[in-house]
């Protein structure tokens, strides 16, 4: 059995691994070790799915879920990382992010929407 730190998405993790058979494969590039572990958050933060910035940027749903709030309206600058809306999906309550700075040109869902995987909140000039 052997221990690792695993870090995704800025969290770490530690975990152990047991080999059950065959050989264990060598990694292609040096793991950096965490200096200690981060307990997750209890309201996680989903990043929005997105391109890099630009004209007709489109933020969509990572997951299907009930929006629960609205924090922009059309018009609106934004910020990367600002806050757009409230997304529950699983009892969890996730913020869906803005993926660049930019102006809102319209917001495709309401408060209390069922949305889908893929589907577009929200749309950027």
């Amino acid at each position: 059995m052997k221990k690792y730190r695993v870090t995704v998405n800025g969290t770490t993790y530690e975990v152990d691994v047991e080999q059950v058979g065959g050989e264990i494969a060598k990694a292609s590039a040096p793991v950096a070790q965490a200096p200690e572990t981060v307990k997750p958050a209890a309201s996680a933060s989903v990043p929005a799915a997105s391109a890099p910035a630009g004209n007709g940027e489109k933020v969509t749903a990572p997951m299907p879920g009930t929006i629960l709030k609205v924090n922009v309206a059309p018009g609106n600058n934004v910020k990367k990382g600002e806050s757009l809306l409230v997304l529950e999906a699983m009892k969890m309550e996730n913020e869906i992010v803005a993926p660049c700075d930019g102006t809102v040109a319209s917001v495709l869902v309401s408060q209390g929407a069922s949305v889908s995987t893929g589907d577009v909140l929200v749309a950027f000039n």
